[in-house]
């Protein structure tokens, strides 16, 4: 069983790389696990030792075929146990992702498919995020945001990508969780805001760094 220290570097790069394999700069990966650059040089030369991870020096770090397996399904414990604690046990969406930090490492695959099960095997965990499937697979997703969809248009919110604390009660004070409907009505570059309008409520406007954290697609 790999260490708790390896399932997180393995997450951590599959999250950096957007999923897709590519290289993630040592820097990056410092940085997102919150440790000094030699430390992290010094876990990556261990993961390449045991054939989780190629390390391309001076360029970074990616997933080999087995290290994705394991990273794949750290992240699939971790976005069912997030799905279970806010869908079941009714915690606060932006609370739950240190908690599930702490069981992603505890939970077995039997109990977890049982958990799968009793969620109704859901594709997204509460923020949106795809949740990787039994076999190891990921769905691709690709988004507009609403600092770069089209204007006037009925969209639904897909996903928040910030999940911070601060940034998911943000949207949840003005309805901008998955599945809210909303309609961006006017985009200021220069003023980096961007206005929007859902149904019943007050226009809100957002900065073009915010609203580039809110992933959407047409309304069906």
């Amino acid at each position: 069983m790999p260490s708790v220290t390896v399932e997180n570097y393995l997450k951590r790069i599959l999250l950096l790389s957007a999923g897709n394999g590519g290289l993630v700069s040592m820097g990056a990966l410092a940085e997102a696990l919150a440790v000094v650059p030699g430390t992290v040089t010094t876990m990556v030369k261990a993961l390449a030792a045991d054939g989780l991870v190629v390390h391309a020096p001076r360029r970074g770090v990616r997933l080999t075929a087995a290290g994705r397996r394991l990273a794949l399904g750290v992240l699939r414990r971790h976005r069912l146990v997030e799905t279970f604690l806010v869908n079941v046990l009714k915690m606060d969406w932006g609370a739950v992702n240190a908690e599930a930090e702490q069981l992603e490492h505890a939970i077995s695959d039997a109990v977890l498919d049982r958990l799968d099960a009793l969620l109704g095997h859901p594709s997204v965990d509460p923020h949106g995020d795809p949740i990787p499937g039994r076999q190891g697979q990921l769905p691709s997703q690709v988004y507009a945001t609403l600092a770069t969809c089209g204007l006037a248009r009925a969209l639904r919110v897909v996903r928040v990508t910030d999940q911070s604390m601060e940034f998911l009660q943000f949207a949840e004070k003005h309805g901008l969780r998955p599945g809210a409907a909303v309609r961006v009505t006017d985009r200021h570059l220069a003023s980096g805001l961007v206005t929007l309008r859902r149904p019943g409520g007050r226009p809100l406007t957002l900065s073009l760094v915010a609203a580039g954290r809110i992933l959407v697609e047409p309304e069906r």
